[in-house]
């Protein structure tokens, strides 16, 4: 299984900070926020990861990563997406990279406390389909809802005024090779870009998306009450703290 790190964007919701700098470079508590995805991957056994940026600053990313050498890494991939095509067509640019592997994808701003481990074997031993993390939160509505029926997703729904369940789809998703068919198939939404949750409703259509539900806090930092929050979580070591982005 490969890892992909999704860090571009323009990160507006963050002037003037990301005026000077990509997102996912800026710092949360002691470390760049890039180094927590890169690190849960690791932690999950995943080595071979391909981090996708934009924007002016993109070349930053080289300087302070370099190879991986200090997550024990070989190699880092770096792949270029311009201008703000969506979350989808950002994971369409690394099909020839897979080369045919399953994936798991994390959005460059979401951290956890824990680790994934346990949802990376699970789906290797599932073989196929996808699956998505989700995390109990209080306020769903600001989120994409999973809509579950016993072991089963039946669909998800994107901020919902009436939620059918308080479980919201986080930043992290686990999809066999035809995710890069999917993705090619897509039709761009209303703001112009693919949609994860597009490609997230194939597979539930497909019969073969199951989800886990993530142990310990989440957050992302792609606001500035999330990314003090964020800081917070990590000072303060995680224990019995946050629960949502």
């Amino acid at each position: 299984m490969k890892g992909v790190i999704l860090a571009g964007g323009l990160g507006t919701r963050l002037y003037p900070l990301t005026k000077i700098t990509n997102k996912h470079l800026l710092p949360i508590y002691d470390r760049p926020m890039i180094y927590y995805p890169i690190e849960a991957l690791v932690n999950a056994g995943i080595d071979d990861i391909m981090i996708v940026t934009g924007g002016k600053k993109s070349g930053d990313f080289l300087s302070l990563l370099g190879n991986g050498g200090d997550f024990g890494l070989k190699h880092l991939n770096y792949t270029y997406q311009k201008g703000e095509g969506g979350i989808a067509e950002a994971l369409g640019l690394c099909e020839h990279w897979a080369a045919g592997d399953s994936i798991c994808v994390i959005l460059g701003d979401n951290i956890i406390e824990r680790n994934i481990a346990k949802a990376v074997r699970d789906f290797k031993a599932q073989g196929r389909g996808a699956k998505i993390m989700l995390k109990e939160v209080h306020d769903p509505e600001r989120f994409g809802v999973a809509n579950l029926k016993g072991s089963k997703v039946i669909s998800i729904e994107e901020k919902p005024k009436k939620p059918e369940s308080n479980l919201a789809v986080i930043g992290i998703y686990l999809y066999d090779e035809r995710v890069f068919e999917v993705i090619k198939n897509l039709e761009p939404s209303d703001r112009g870009e693919l949609e994860i949750t597009d490609v997230n409703n194939w597979f539930i259509r497909d019969g073969s998306m199951t989800y886990e539900v993530l142990d310990g806090w989440w957050t992302d930092a792609g606001t500035f009450d999330s990314l003090l929050r964020s800081a917070k979580l990590v000072a303060e070591g995680g224990a019995n703290h946050g629960e949502e982005g």
